[in-house]
């Protein structure tokens, strides 16, 4: 369906300094293949989609695109576009109208398709992303998630043979997300070709059928989403893959701060979409700072997570211990409230990591 030769793209600043964000992009794109564009920020990723339809035109290469080049001078850009359709991460809906007229505009403005046609495809495009009972409100009224559905329902109303999706989840609540991923997941079991650049990474190897690793400008590596995720090749992508979000507390004497603590904690789970762990983390951690591990200060509490097992942990580090610091007494009280116990001496003291389910 695509096939990306040799693709760049540079921009001038206004001191007159280049800065090459694309640099020799090369990759090909078969029809119902689901693509993740993964990698750190300012790799490129979001250029190169932009580049793909021509919103943010390259400045070298080619794009061909079911058998056209699309880079060729007086190619119909706009016939392109109703074929490859994007959604932003921003919604981008009109305000003064109603979400079933926002989905209705593009098909009635460009196609001219019928107004009574458009808007039967409208409302079963609504149904499809779970919001016909929303298509006569304004998008005022709605969460973020459902403008962002309303998003996809609008570029699917053009019935595109390939849908570019920028960050679609980057600017909801954490509680919202899943709403939008499940209706993605739901296009790619209908077989519709995709290019997501995403930070969802359980996101991008649940659903897609390839992974792009961008790295500095490069696809820097291209493979299943069990090659990337497992055994990946290069050592920047493996990096990538196995980070580890964490928040570190240092608790220097009885009276520190728990209501800080619990409040950074819960924000944390939130911000990871894990907020249904973040009880369990609170009720754990005043457990162990009151009971077992209460005489142990100063000490370093972390709550990690890693968004590729999905393992979730507290830590509660204390220098210069040799030995567990947990009785039998209360083992069982702690086993109850997680998943595993690890005890292990460090060269800095000892650890007692708490696995929560």
């Amino acid at each position: 369906m695509i096939t990306v030769s040799h693709l760049s793209k540079t921009y001038i600043n206004p001191d007159g300094s280049q800065l090459t964000v694309l640099k020799d992009i090369n990759c090909e794109i078969q029809p119902g293949e689901v693509i993740s564009l993964i990698g750190p920020s300012g790799t490129g990723k979001s250029t190169f989609l932009r580049a793909l339809n021509l919103l943010d035109p390259p400045t070298g290469g080619s794009i061909i695109f079911n058998g056209e080049d699309i880079l060729q001078k007086g190619y119909p850009v706009h016939k392109m576009r109703q074929k490859m359709g994007m959604v932003f991460q921003s919604f981008n809906l009109f305000d003064h109208m109603t979400v079933l007229e926002n989905v209705m505009y593009a098909p009635c403005k460009i196609k001219k398709t019928p107004l009574e046609k458009a808007r039967e495809e409208g409302l079963q495009l609504l149904r499809k992303v779970g919001l016909a009972e929303k298509a006569d409100v304004y998008p005022s009224s709605l969460s973020g998630g459902q403008k962002q559905r309303v998003a996809i329902a609008r570029c699917l109303a053009m019935q595109p043979e390939v849908i570019l999706f920028d960050e679609p989840t980057s600017a909801l609540d954490p509680t919202m997300v899943g709403e939008v991923l499940s209706v993605i997941r739901q296009l790619a079991k209908e077989g519709m070709t995709m290019l997501i650049v995403t930070h969802e990474m359980k996101f991008a190897r649940d659903v897609s059928t390839r992974i792009f690793f961008m790295y500095d400008g490069y696809i820097h590596e291209d493979g299943t989403p069990k090659q990337i995720f497992e055994n990946p090749k290069r050592s920047a992508t493996k990096a990538f893959v196995q980070r580890i979000r964490k928040e570190v507390f240092e608790v220097d004497g009885n009276e520190f701060d728990f209501l800080d603590m619990e409040s950074r904690i819960r924000q944390f789970c939130i911000k990871y979409n894990i907020a249904a762990k973040s009880d369990k983390a609170v009720d754990l951690c005043q457990l162990m700072l009151s009971g077992p591990m209460a005489s142990y200060v100063p000490m370093t509490v972390r709550i990690t997570h890693s968004e590729l097992s999905e393992d979730t942990a507290l830590d509660f580090m204390v220098e210069g211990l040799e030995t567990s610091p947990l009785k039998e007494a209360k083992m069982q009280e702690i086993r109850n409230q997680c998943r595993e116990i690890v005890e292990e001496p460090t060269s800095r003291g000892f650890r007692v990591k708490l696995r929560i389910d």
